[in-house]
This record gives C-alpha cells, sequence and structure tokens, in this order.
C-alpha cells in the first residue's frame, strides 16, 4: 500500500509547481473543465447566444475595392525620357500617394460628385440611444439653444464620416495600393471606391496642370530677365574688346600671331646673318693669302675669274717648261712671270668685288636681324598689355557664357513646360475596378461565433478557476495527500436519513430502561447502523477499505486503540467511528467503542441517552462491566460517555480526566479484551481533548468532511497536535457527493460503481434490506 512520509508540507510549498485543488498543471486545463463544467456550459452557452443575436440584429456591411498601381515609366515615355529598368519608385512616394487618397480634397470631390450630404447613411436618421442619454443630459446644463452647425462642419463630419468608411492600403512591396470602402449597399461600395481613384486621378492631373502653369508664368519673366542679362553681358564683352583692341582670328589673339611671325622672321634673319658673316669671315681669310684661294662658291661661278686662272695656270705651265729648258733668267720666263703676277693682280681685284659683296650682304642682314628683333619687343611689349586686359575679358566672357548656358537651360525647361501641359498623364493608373460585392464583409458570421465562443471559453474559464481557487476544501484524496502528506484511506458517500415511519422501528434493540445492559442499546439514527442495513453500499465498501488498511498497518498486532477525530464538529466523525466499529464486530472481531467526545457526546445522545459510561468508570462509580452496552446484532460493545445527553456537556476539565491515568488504566484493562478499542474523540480544532489522550491511543483516524472541511482549518489543527499527527494512521473524506465525485476524481464516478459494483451485490441492496426488515420485525 501506498505510503508518504508524515511531514506536514508549508503553504510555500503546497502552492509552488501545483495548480488549484493540488492539480498537476499538465492537467491544469482538464481538471477545471471536469469539475466545473456546469459554469463554462451555462457561460459559453450564454455568450454564444450574444453572439447570435448580434448576428440577427448586426446591419450587414459590404467591402469593395479598386485597385491603382504607380507607373513611373508611363509619366517618363510623355517626357521624352528613356524608361529602363533602373526607373525605382521609392517606398516614401508610395506612401506619399497613399496619405494623397487619404487627404480631406479627394474625399471632399467624391462627396460632392456622388452627393453623399443627402444620403441618411453618412447624414444619419438620428442619434443612437446613448447618444440620445448623452444630449439629454448635456441639454440640462445648456442655458439656451446652440446654433445650428455651420455647412464647413457639417461638411467636417461628413468627411469623417467618410473617411471612416475608407481605407487605403499598400500591397505588400509592391507599388499597387488598394482602395477599400464600407457600405450598407453594395453597389454603392463599388461606386465610392471607384470615384476615390477617378477623383485621386483627376486631383493628380489638376495638381500638374497647377504646378506646370505656374512654373510655365515663373519661367517666362526669368526668361525675359535672363535674356536681358545676357545681352548687356554679351555688349560689355565686344565693347571691351574695341577698347583695348583685342582681336581674334582663326580662335587666336592677333597680337600672339604678330609675335609668332616676327619670332620666326628673327629666326630666319638671324641665320642669314650668321650665313652671311660665314661667306663674309671666309672670304677676307682667302684674301690674306699670296695666292688667293678662289674655291668659295661665287668665285667658282665667276667666268672672268675662271677665265684668269686659266690662263694662269697655262703661264704658269709654260714658266716651268721654259725654266727647265732656257734657265728662269730668261727672258721669255721672266716676261711669263710678269704676265702671271698681272693676271694674279686682276683675280685679287675681282675677290675684293666678292669681297665688298660679301661684307654688304652681311651689313644687310645684321641691319634686317636689329629692326626684326626690335619689332619683337614691340610686340612682346603690347602683348603684355592685351594679356593683362584679357583676364578681365575672360571674367566677362565667362559671365555672359554663363549667363547664356542658364538662359538655354531655362528657355528648355520653359518648353518642356510648355508641353506638358497638354499631356494630361499621371504616375497613378487604375488598374482594377471596384465590383458590388456578392457577400457581406461584416460581421462574419464565423468569425463572431469563433469570437463569442472564445470569449465564452476565457470568461468561463475565468469564472471556473476562481471559484476553483477559491475551493480551498477537500474535494478529493489527491488534495488530502498533497495537503496534510497523509493517507487518504477512504471516501465515504454522504448519508440520508429514511422517512420517518421506516427509522422509527418498535422492534428496535431494547425494550425498556430496567433491562438487561445488552437491551440498553436503543436506535434513534439508522446512520449509525448503516453498516449493518446496507452491507453493499458504497459507504460499507469504503469502511471495508479504511479496515483493511488498518489491518495492514498491524492495528491488530500492537496498535488496538484507534482514535476518530476531525476538524471542527458536524463532520460525520461519530457516525463514521459507530459504523467503523460495528463494521469490526460483525466481521467477528471483538471490538468496542467508546464515546470519547465528552463535552459533546453525539453517540451516547443516539445510541445511549442518560445511561452511565466513561465519566462513571475513570471516576470510579461504576465497573467496566456495569457500564457496558452490547449491540446483539453486530456484536459491538458501547462504553457512552456517562455525561448528560440532553444537551452539551458543560464538565470542566475534561482534557485532564482523558489524560489520568485512570483513563490510562482503563484503556489497558480494554486492550487485554478486545481486538480492536475505537475511540470517538472530540473535534481539534474547538478543543484540546483530541491532543490529551495520546497517552492511550495508538493510531489515530483524521474525518474531514467533503466541500467543507477548509485546507487551511485541517493543516492548522493537525500542525498545533504534532504528537497527534505522528501518530496518524490516515485521513477519511465523509459526506461525499457522489454525483459529484467524478468531476474530481474519474474512477469513483457513478459509471464505475453502477457499472461494476452491481456485479458484485450492490443490486441486492434493497433485497437485503427487506429481509432486514423483516427479521426486525420477528424480534
Amino acid at each position: 500500500m501506498l505510503q508518504i512520509n508524515k511531514q506536514l508540507r508549508t503553504e510555500e510549498a503546497a502552492q509552488g509547481g501545483w495548480g488549484p485543488s493540488g492539480v498537476e498543471p499538465r492537467n491544469f486545463f482538464v481538471t477545471i473543465i471536469r469539475r466545473q463544467l456546469a459554469i463554462f456550459v451555462v457561460i459559453m452557452t450564454l455568450t454564444m447566444a450574444l453572439g447570435a443575436f448580434y448576428l440577427f440584429n448586426a446591419t450587414p456591411i459590404y467591402v469593395a475595392t479598386a485597385s491603382m498601381v504607380i507607373d513611373a515609366h508611363k509619366s517618363q515615355l510623355y517626357e521624352h525620357q528613356s524608361p529602363g529598368p533602373d526607373v525605382v519608385v521609392d517606398a516614401g512616394m508610395v506612401q506619399t500617394q497613399i496619405e494623397i487618397l487619404k487627404s480631406p480634397n479627394v474625399s471632399r470631390a467624391v462627396i460632392k460628385q456622388l452627393r453623399l450630404m443627402e444620403d441618411p447613411e453618412f447624414v444619419g436618421g438620428g442619434p443612437s440611444l446613448i447618444q440620445s442619454i448623452f444630449n439629454l443630459i448635456s441639454d440640462l446644463y445648456k442655458s439656451s439653444e446652440p446654433p445650428p452647425p455651420s455647412e464647413s462642419r457639417l461638411m467636417r463630419q461628413l468627411i469623417a464620416a467618410f473617411e471612416g468608411r475608407r481605407t487605403v492600403t499598400r500591397v505588400g512591396q509592391s507599388y499597387v495600393m488598394e482602395i477599400s470602402v464600407q457600405s450598407t449597399d453594395p453597389e454603392k461600395a463599388a461606386r465610392m471606391a471607384n470615384a476615390i481613384a477617378e477623383a485621386y486621378i483627376d486631383d493628380q492631373l489638376e495638381a500638374k496642370y497647377e504646378a506646370t502653369r505656374r512654373a510655365s508664368v515663373w519661367l517666362q519673366d526669368r526668361l525675359k530677365e535672363l535674356r536681358a542679362q545676357t545681352s548687356a553681358q554679351q555688349r560689355a564683352v565686344v565693347d571691351f574688346r574695341e577698347k583695348n583692341n583685342i582681336i581674334d582670328a582663326g580662335g587666336r589673339l592677333m597680337n600672339d600671331q604678330q609675335i609668332s611671325e616676327v619670332n620666326s622672321q628673327l629666326i630666319l634673319a638671324q641665320a642669314a646673318t650668321a650665313e652671311a658673316k660665314a661667306r663674309y669671315e671666309r672670304i677676307r681669310q682667302i684674301m690674306n693669302q699670296d695666292v688667293p684661294d678662289a674655291s668659295i662658291a661665287d668665285a667658282l661661278h665667276n667666268e672672268i675669274i675662271v677665265k684668269l686662272r686659266g690662263q694662269y695656270l697655262e703661264m704658269a705651265a709654260r714658266v716651268a717648261i721654259w725654266s727647265q729648258k732656257y734657265g728662269a733668267n730668261h727672258l721669255s720666263v721672266i716676261n711669263q712671270q710678269t704676265q702671271m703676277r698681272e693676271v694674279l693682280h686682276s683675280i685679287k681685284d675681282e675677290m675684293r668685288k666678292i669681297e665688298q659683296s660679301y661684307k654688304s650682304e652681311y651689313e644687310i642682314a645684321q641691319a634686317r636681324e636689329q629692326s626684326i628683333s626690335h619689332s619683337l619687343g614691340n610686340a612682346v611689349s603690347q602683348s603684355q598689355i592685351t594679356n593683362q586686359a584679357q583676364v578681365q575679358l575672360r571674367e566677362l566672357e565667362s559671365g555672359a557664357q554663363t549667363s547664356k548656358s542658364l538662359y538655354d537651360n531655362f528657355l528648355q525647361r520653359y518648353m518642356d513646360a510648355v508641353q506638358q501641359q497638354s499631356f494630361p498623364i499621371t504616375e497613378a493608373r487604375l488598374i482594377g475596378l471596384a465590383d458590388a460585392p456578392l457577400t457581406k464583409s461584416f460581421p462574419k458570421t464565423p468569425l463572431v461565433l469563433l469570437l463569442t465562443a472564445a470569449i465564452g471559453l476565457v470568461a468561463s474559464f475565468g469564472v471556473a478557476s476562481a471559484r476553483e481557487l477559491s475551493d480551498r476544501v477537500f474535494r478529493s484524496s489527491e488534495q488530502v495527500e498533497e495537503a496534510l502528506n497523509a493517507n487518504c484511506l477512504g471516501m465515504l458517500p454522504r448519508l440520508t436519513a429514511p422517512p420517518a415511519a421506516e427509522s422509527e422501528d418498535p422492534h428496535a434493540t431494547g425494550t425498556s430502561p430496567s433491562a438487561s445492559n445488552e437491551t440498553r442499546l436503543v436506535r434513534q439514527q439508522p446512520m449509525l447502523d448503516h453498516v449493518l442495513d446496507e452491507p453493499f453500499s458504497q459507504f460499507t465498501e469504503g469502511l471495508r477499505a479504511v479496515k483493511v488498511a488498518t489491518d495492514f498497518k498491524g492495528v491488530i498486532k500492537s496498535q488496538k486503540v484507534i482514535g476518530l477525530t476531525s476538524t471542527l464538529p458536524h463532520e460525520g466523525k461519530s457516525t463514521v467511528a459507530a459504523n467503523y466499529a460495528q463494521l469490526i464486530a460483525h466481521g467477528g472481531a471483538r471490538a468496542i467503542l467508546i464515546d470519547a467526545d465528552l463535552r459533546n457526546p453525539t453517540l451516547s445522545r443516539q445510541l445511549a441517552p442518560d445511561c452511565p459510561g466513561l465519566v462513571d468508570v475513570v471516576a470510579g462509580r461504576l465497573s467496566i462491566e456495569e457500564a457496558l452496552l452490547h449491540d446483539p446484532r453486530s456484536g459491538l460493545s458501547l462504553l457512552s460517555s456517562g455525561a448528560q445527553s440532553s444537551a452539551q456537556s458543560r464538565m470542566l476539565h475534561t482534557n485532564e480526566l482523558l489524560a489520568s491515568d485512570a483513563m490510562r488504566h482503563l484503556i489497558e484493562t480494554l486492550r487485554q479484551s478486545y481486538d480492536y478499542v475505537v475511540v470517538d474523540l472530540p473535534p481539534l480544532i474547538p478543543v484540546i481533548d483530541a491532543r490529551a489522550a495520546t497517552n492511550f491511543i495508538d493510531s489515530y483516524l483524521f474525518v474531514v468532511e467533503w466541500g467543507r472541511t477548509r485546507i487551511d482549518a485541517a493543516k492548522h489543527g493537525l500542525s498545533n497536535a504534532p504528537e497527534l499527527y505522528e501518530r496518524l494512521l490516515g485521513v477519511v473524506i465523509n459526506k461525499v457527493d457522489m454525483s459529484t465525485i467524478g468531476r474530481y476524481e474519474r474512477y469513483r464516478s457513478d459509471y464505475y460503481y453502477g457499472k461494476y459494483s452491481a456485479q458484485y451485490g450492490g443490486s441486492e441492496r434493497s433485497v437485503f434490506r427487506s429481509k432486514n426488515k423483516a427479521a426486525k420485525s420477528a424480534r
């Protein structure tokens, strides 16, 4: 049998890791639904009924959707730009277009086009109930009638109502925008969606036309200013050129060309001078010779010199021949030599002429070189002056060129603006017209039902959880084992008293107070004999389980004295003790039942009213044999309390009596005579008598009432009685509602007991009861 360590858990440990009523988290939801099923059914039914009522009374709303796309390629095509794959419309532009679609201008255009100011859906037939109450309360504090709303305010209200029914969204990351409009009329919803798209396109065209017109006017004025500015700057350039004698020739200044030409002439003159000087120097060297060498070019080409040279050579040849033939002093030789000198003198005269010619050319070349060099110096000086003026000229030309470029640019823009005025093209175009929807969009029946079901489920679960969390009483064996760390030995169903005719049995045990002790036991409450009247009932089977558990614990060997106690009164402790003792005695064991609840002797009042008992025996006024009562039906012996049975006993110091040596001696005597000594003790919390009895009690059975005994009260009572808790045999749950226990412990439901207990005699209880009644009548 499962044993649990007897150590009370602290409150923190009891709350950590467990759901309500000792349920593990993984079974928390299922357990809540099973235990609080009625709450779930009621709340779910109510919420679903409210959802159905709402669906029945809600006005259907239809949504029509039109689609637009931003196409930048199209606008570029008409703007004479080459469309290509690199044309990108950023997200900011798309969001801008969406905001334009939502603008009051577009809404106002649609309202005027469709005449929505006359539509009752937007104007409204009258205020709602809540608005009427609010208006009524507001009128009480108004001193006078407010003025009627202005036309602009009515338009703003109408725009607000229209915008509340319109939605503009972007489809993913694309350039497509969806325009959705809600209305009670599907055809009207489609018309409004298409009208919004058309109004947007018209607004874009109007905005472009107006922007282009304003740009054209501004450009035209700007062009006039730029034209005048450009003309003035160009005239300033021309005047400056004339003033500073700056003339261009083929893209170059005249001064530059002159310098270049003079420089070239100077180079040629310098070369000619050098050449003339070389010729002159050469001929001077030749003239300094005795016999001039006429190897220069002009001498070679001179016919006189050539002829004279020929004569000179002929004469020189004859002189050489004649000198060898006639001698050097011969007259012929001398004549020839004289002639040779005359010829040589003639050659020198010719050479002097050539020398004069070379000298003249050299002097002319020098004069020409000096003239060209002077001209070059003048040209360079003039060029320096011109270059200084050209700096300012370049500034004037740059300003004129800038003005000309700006003028041309603005002129091109003006021409483009004039052309764009004639193109009714926008970046956005309608790609999907809105059609009248065939089905309503709101309220969505499945969604409403699902939402109401979810709300009902959440609400019911919340209420059920609150009920479960606030229900801190014992309802299952798991709660007992978890909260008290004790074995739950059995669960006993609630007993109901039989009808009065059946309960008043004239043949009950005992007929008169004067009879013997075995005839004094009376029965005013049949529930105390339930195990005898209903031996196959669930209550009896539960007590049998308790007896088996006590037997396994070794009660009949060493722990004979068993005390029954509870947390508070009226938890059925005495009923359990009486039936438990009679079950043991009826089984053949020697058992005695002692009513030790001296302040409230319930058993004594029911079974042996006004009879002596425990108090008399402990006080020594009677012996045990004189005070004992016997039940012939079960064989049980009863020792009543001996206190006043008509009302609650007012005895003082009952705890001292139970803790006395005489009481312990009495129990020791009964141990020798009986197999079981069952003691009905007072509850723990009101009095301390149960704790005082620990000196003679071997084991305790703790009785709790199902659905009434609070967990914290039971834990408090056992915590204050540690000596009792150490001897606690187990816990018995009494007064269990068997029709409800199935929600907390499935195996204890009516299905199991009703289906399987009948196979073991459970269906014969009524027959046994009839036989028992017959036996009583015979006695």
